[in-house]
């Protein structure tokens, strides 16, 4: 095991002036000091000293598709060459075809018309879908949404965001949230299948509109106060938490009978992440919001966006001007974007993603065997987490996955000499879980050198 890294004295006088220049508000050192990277391709990112990590988070899955992925790479350059730039407000052909291809897959797949609406990113479109459901409940600003979700850091996304601290320093800005427990089976009520426990969470969240004094519902007149209910349908920041697959029909049931939209949030679970185009599709349930970002451009341009029944967002009830973004729609994005559905059409990345995450949750769940500090292992597609807890096997243990993480970004790991780094992202309801999400296209001698690094990370860990 190495000594403490010390950076390069080209790297140090960056770090100094990032010290001093740049703010830290979006800024999380997970090292000391962190790592300058110059390069990247595949499934690798190289720093400034040409070391090599394998990165099994894809900058939180919006690298979905590999880093400088050609294909991907060269739609961007072409369309540079051709119409760069136009303002938001004049059409142009790629935004219509985007669209296009959104909400004709959402017809084949849910039966319900729709439309797109295109932002700049997740969180911003999170703020449009806010507008979307509030314009069509008569401007109810309460929203439910769940214990451990995740859904951005702008003053709208972070009020429907549950951790506090997002927001401790600035308030509410219009929109609260009543946070309902999610259906975390690992860590819910002993003596239940997982089933069980999802319809248990439904059960309970379905009692507060038994009577008035709940306070969500008016009996009298049927109205509920809270105008949706924004879901993840895998948890992302939460901790990659699969829910029981019987869990949103029955949630639906519920919101349905009283009048409250559901959001699907599929900003990180979002083009094939699960194996599908989008997540809520595992649990047979018709959306009525969707939203999506990130690697809809495999993280070459910022667009997000949201697709919404026709009901909800069509000119007469969401007119010209009700919202609106100088980048919204931008030609090098939606160029990009077209691509991307191209690419996904002409190969069956379901069928490739189920088995590539087949594949690494059984690795996963070789580790578990032999390592008793794996509490739990789980997966979808290529969305799996890994929880690292005490010695008991249930105690979450934040410390130790901490630790594994920066010997992960020491970089002096070796597999059939090669010296490798390891890339992981930390999430959890406790900061204790492994939140993978490696590029779609990683191979699987990729897979194997990943989990045989998060061997060597496990051996250290335990025996530090």
């Amino acid at each position: 095991m190495s000594d403490i890294r010390i950076a390069t004295a080209e790297d140090q006088v960056l770090l100094d002036k990032e010290a001093k220049y740049c703010s830290y508000g979006d800024t999380v050192h997970y090292i000391e000091p962190p790592r300058i990277f110059s390069r990247c391709e595949g499934s690798y990112v190289w720093d400034t000293e040409d070391q090599a990590y394998l990165d099994l988070q894809m900058w939180y899955s919006a690298v979905n598709f590999g880093y400088a992925n050609p294909r991907l790479n060269n739609a961007l350059k072409k369309q540079i060459d051709t119409l760069p730039q136009i303002a938001s407000q004049y059409l142009h052909k790629g935004k219509i075809e985007l669209s296009e291809m959104i909400a004709v897959d959402a017809k084949n797949k849910f039966g319900l018309d729709g439309r797109v609406h295109f932002n700049v990113g997740g969180s911003q479109s999170i703020e449009d879908s806010l507008k979307v459901v509030r314009n069509a409940s008569n401007g109810k600003s309460l929203m439910f949404a769940f214990e451990g979700g995740y859904h951005g850091r702008t003053l709208g996304a972070s009020s429907i965001t549950s951790s506090f601290r997002y927001r401790r320093r600035y308030g509410h800005f219009g929109e609260r949230a009543n946070f309902i427990p999610f259906p975390y089976h690992f860590r819910g009520p002993k003596g239940m299948t997982k089933e069980e426990y999802g319809s248990h969470c439904v059960q309970q969240f379905a009692r507060l509109f038994e009577t008035e004094y709940n306070g969500v519902w008016d009996p009298k007149t049927k109205q509920c106060e809270y105008a949706a209910f924004y879901v993840e349908p895998i948890q992302g920041t939460g901790g990659y938490v699969i829910p029981p697959m019987n869990f949103y029909r029955e949630l639906k049931h519920v919101l349905d009978q009283h009048g409250i939209l559901m959001v699907s949030d599929e900003i990180q679970m979002g083009f094939y992440r699960t194996g599908k185009l989008w997540s809520i599709e595992h649990f047979d349930v018709q959306p009525d919001v969707i939203v999506f970002g990130k690697a809809l451009t495999n993280g070459l341009n910022p667009l997000g966006g949201i697709w919404a029944r026709e009901e909800l967002i069509n000119p007469k009830i969401f007119p010209p001007g009700s919202t609106h973004s100088t980048f919204a729609s931008n030609p090098l994005g939606t160029a990009v974007g077209l691509e991307m559905f191209k690419m996904t059409s002409e190969v069956d990345y379901g069928a490739m993603v189920m088995a590539k995450g087949k594949y690494f949750l059984e690795g996963l769940q070789d580790l578990q065997k032999r390592f008793p500090i794996i509490g739990d292992v789980d997966g979808l597609g290529l969305a799996l987490r890994c929880e690292i807890c005490g010695p008991d096997g249930f105690t979450p243990d934040k410390a130790t996955l901490d630790y594994m993480v920066e010997e992960g970004m020491k970089g002096d790991m070796v597999v059939d000499g090669q010296k490798l780094g390891l890339i992981l992202d930390v999430g959890g309801y406790y900061k204790n879980v492994i939140t993978l999400a490696p590029s779609l296209e990683i191979s699987y001698p990729e897979i194997d050198l990943g989990l045989k690094l998060l061997e060597q990370l496990l051996v250290r860990a335990t025996k530090r």
